[in-house]
């Protein structure tokens, strides 16, 4: 009983710091030359994925096919920042994939558009993605050089939102997933024009069913204040408390979090373990996996770090 009671003072502690820590990082000056987190380059054995930081905290992601150097870009909102990138490294950029209409992804596709010399094919789920001329829905595929790109359909944040899957054209070693504003480390996109049924379909049918080594890019850097909720909702889940410690000394130098892969989402996500009773009984009990959805993410939306 008492260590119990000695748990819940440590647990409220370390919340109440985290949120202080929220409140330090939001006065900072953020990142080189203004950036929120530094350019980094996580490389997979068919493809190299740069991060690119972006606005005050959304992330842009360059494609590479490691054997062609052709190059994709997801959600260019800082078109100047994707061309001097692509022009430093040499590549050859064809591919615009935006995940949804709102303007911090989308916001860039006409300018890069209209500063780009060569062609550019555009990819979107929504009429009202800017410069769009590559509409795509649910298991449509092309290609990034040698690479397999399929698209899996979301809509729950927007109705037209689309994740991109990215593979070796093989399919062997690791894969990519690109979740825009669906899938954070931690957490989800709030149901903007969706339903739960929606976003349990998007996270524990559609993406739930991918590799579970499968990298994931999502479109911001929210993971501290996701798994702060994480761990509200599971306390005595460690590996969340391990990934916030992680996740601290990521954000002290500036680094970003991102990637997590599908595998590590199904074990410290909680709009990915509604199907655990631990997660269940903290949104009220019942045990219908879509109700505990909805009820989590009206939580979500009003909870303070």
């Amino acid at each position: 009983m008492l260590s119990s009671a000695w748990r819940s003072v440590a647990i409220n502690i370390e919340t109440q710091l985290t949120a202080a820590y929220f409140r330090v990082q939001k006065l900072r000056k953020v990142g080189f030359r203004g950036m929120h987190s530094t350019v980094e380059d996580v490389k997979l054995e068919s493809m190299q994925v740069k991060i690119l930081p972006a606005l005050q905290d959304n992330y842009m992601y360059l494609i590479v096919d490691n054997k062609t150097r052709e190059a994709a870009v997801v959600d260019p909102v800082d078109p100047e920042l994707v061309i001097k990138t692509v022009q430093e490294q040499n590549l050859t950029l064809n591919k615009v994939l935006t995940t949804h209409h709102h303007w911090d992804h989308a916001g860039g596709n006409e300018k890069l558009v209209k500063l780009w010399e060569k062609e550019l094919d555009v990819y979107g789920g929504d009429d009202r993605i800017g410069a769009l001329n590559k509409k795509v829905s649910q298991d449509d595929s092309f290609t990034i050089g040698s690479l397999n790109v399929r698209c899996l359909s979301t809509p729950c944040h927007t109705t037209g939102h689309i994740c991109y899957h990215v593979t070796a054209g093989d399919g062997k070693g690791e894969g990519a997933v690109f979740t825009g504003d669906t899938l954070f480390q931690g957490g989800c996109g709030r149901f903007f024009e969706g339903t739960p049924e929606e976003m349990y379909e998007a996270l524990c049918t559609k993406l739930s069913a991918l590799p579970d080594s499968t990298k994931v890019f999502c479109g911001h850097e929210y993971t501290l204040q996701n798994m702060s909720f994480a761990r509200h909702v599971e306390p005595d889940n460690e590996s969340i408390q391990q990934r916030i410690e992680w996740a601290k000394l990521r954000r002290a130098s500036q680094d970003p979090t991102v990637p997590s892969t599908i595998g590590e989402e199904k074990i410290w996500n909680p709009f990915m373990r509604v199907h655990e009773a631990s997660v269940q009984k903290h949104a009220g009990g019942a045990t219908d996996p879509i109700i505990t959805m909805g009820k989590l993410r009206k939580e979500k939306d009003n909870f303070k770090a």
